[in-house]
């Protein structure tokens, strides 16, 4: 399957996200992923940078909200990546859950920085952050879709495992079944668990705000793209196609604005073309830190295989 989601059934799953939240998750230092649509996967999922270059702003407000809600642990001394590169794909996490935003803000079982990251309808809850040894270009789809072999094949030789500032192991209610940690369950498990009322600073309160706008710059599309998504007919959903006919208005590149979906990605045409991966533009310190690609990139794999050879 290439450029959706046709079934449920995933071999190789991975979504493309917005920087710099592609990179805070693989580095482990963003635990919960969110979105507005419900977690269709557990386990391994790939994660892959879009198109967009992300700006100073946007990378100050996610670190710095980091930064207050890891001290809210009394961790201070977080180290961010260098880079966030763009149309990469960097590594991968693992999903072992998803429920609601308001559960997880109640979750009494996970540390008060973990509650803090839940400002979305659904969490997904990642752990085991692996990263490429060198993130490499290849295409980004909408929502959740399969690698194609060769590149998993190549991609699954090269990871590395990566120690976040403070990993978290999410307890399931039921471990024989790895759907069970889902919306509803934890009010279910803990019925009596309330939303946390630790008193604020005003830094925190600010850097929750800076997150949330920063976020929201993706929003409305995603909103619209997941009520396509929710009003589609099973023969709509399961045949690539109809699909994407359905879906041409909301999921076609806008030129014209600089609105994304909801961490996000770009969305393929009726020939499931790539997204963009020319970034122009940016200033000269963007393309730096968010380490815009470079034309003229090795044919596919070799550079993965090459590095692999050398581990």
């Amino acid at each position: 399957m290439r450029g959706g989601n046709s079934s449920w059934n995933y071999r190789n799953p991975c979504l493309t996200m917005h920087q710099p939240w592609a990179s805070l998750l693989v580095h482990g230092i963003k635990r919960i992923e969110g979105r507005s649509w419900p977690s269709p996967i557990r386990g391994r999922l790939w994660i892959h940078a879009g198109s967009k270059v992300p700006d100073e702003a946007t990378i100050k407000a996610m670190e710095d909200f980091y930064r207050e809600i890891y001290a809210v642990n009394g961790i201070t001394d977080l180290k961010f990546p260098d880079h966030y590169p763009v149309s990469r794909l960097l590594g991968c996490v693992e999903v072992v859950g998803c429920v609601r935003g308001e559960e997880l803000a109640s979750w009494e079982m996970v540390p008060e920085g973990v509650r803090l990251e839940g400002l979305t309808d659904f969490c997904w809850l990642c752990e085991q952050p692996q990263k490429l040894l060198i993130p490499f270009e290849m295409r980004g789809y909408q929502r959740v879709y399969n690698l194609e072999k060769k590149i998993y094949d190549a991609a699954v030789r090269a990871l590395v495992s990566v120690e976040g500032p403070q990993p978290v192991k999410f307890p399931l209610p039921n471990p024989r079944d790895p759907f069970s940690l889902k919306p509803g369950s934890i009010s279910v498990q803990f019925p009596e668990s309330k939303a946390s009322h630790m008193e604020k600073s005003s830094t925190l309160s600010a850097a929750i705000a800076g997150a949330r706008a920063a976020a929201t710059q993706f929003t409305k599309k995603d909103e619209n793209f997941s009520r396509v998504i929710q009003n589609s007919t099973p023969n709509t959903v399961k045949t690539g196609q109809s699909k994407r006919e359905s879906l041409k208005e909301d999921a076609a590149p806008d030129t014209k604005s600089n609105e994304r979906s909801n961490y996000g990605i770009l969305a393929s045409n009726d020939k499931e073309q790539s997204v963009d991966t020319k970034c122009e533009g940016s200033s000269s310190r963007n393309e730096t830190r968010a380490g815009v690609r470079h034309t003229g990139a090795p044919s596919k794999f070799k550079v993965l295989e090459q590095i692999v050879k050398l581990y």
